[in-house]
């Protein structure tokens, strides 16, 4: 008797949605998770989405195209980029070095012993800008309903996780907007009591 095995490599986990793969993440209190894996940058309070994908991916090969976008959208690169520890591998180090661009996070190897308070204060200013991304996916899954996307295509499913980033976009410009709107009729309300 012949036994085959065999082994199903893009295995679904769902009859109505077939794209869905589970992503195994070995993060506290859940290391499998399913839907699409996203890939994502923050400028100015904006988010853009530079890549979706519904099967595990290594962020960190993101990186030179992100950064490459943000040259070709401004004109010049970034004077520092903050990112998660597993971009801060030796390639993009080094590929970000080359260009000038100073990644946020420790160096590799063994921690340094003495550290400037110069350092530290530039290692926490850093962190908290990094957060911004992650408050970005905080606030995209409580407000904006992206932990609850349930369309049924694979496609259907990318659509509505980008017009959830374009719409998180356009209430930010519409805050930016309002405030800049209450900013000049608060100053133009004050000017007139010091006129009158």
């Amino acid at each position: 008797m012949k036994i085959k095995h065999i082994v199903l490599r893009t295995v679904g986990v769902s009859l109505t949605q077939p794209h869905i793969r589970p992503i195994v993440r070995g993060k506290a209190g859940k290391s499998v998770e399913f839907g699409a894996k996203l890939s994502a940058s923050c400028r100015n309070g904006y988010v853009f989405l530079d890549r979706i994908s519904w099967d595990n991916f290594n962020e960190s090969v993101d990186l030179k195209k992100q950064v490459e976008e943000f040259k070709r959208f401004t004109g010049f690169y970034p004077e520092s980029i903050h990112v998660d520890r597993i971009y801060r591998t030796r390639e993009n180090r080094a590929w970000c070095k080359e260009r000038g661009i100073r990644m946020s996070g420790p160096p590799l190897g063994r921690p340094p012993t003495n550290i400037s308070k110069s350092t530290k204060k530039q290692a926490q200013s850093d962190e908290r800008i990094r957060n911004s991304i992650e408050g970005k996916f905080g606030e995209a899954k409580r407000r904006f309903s992206l932990g609850r996307v349930m369309a049924k295509l694979g496609n259907t499913s990318e659509t509505s996780i980008a017009i959830t980033f374009l719409v998180m976009n356009l209430s930010a410009l519409l805050r930016q907007a309002f405030w800049l709107f209450f900013g000049l009729f608060h100053n133009k309300n004050l000017l007139s009591c010091f006129l009158a």
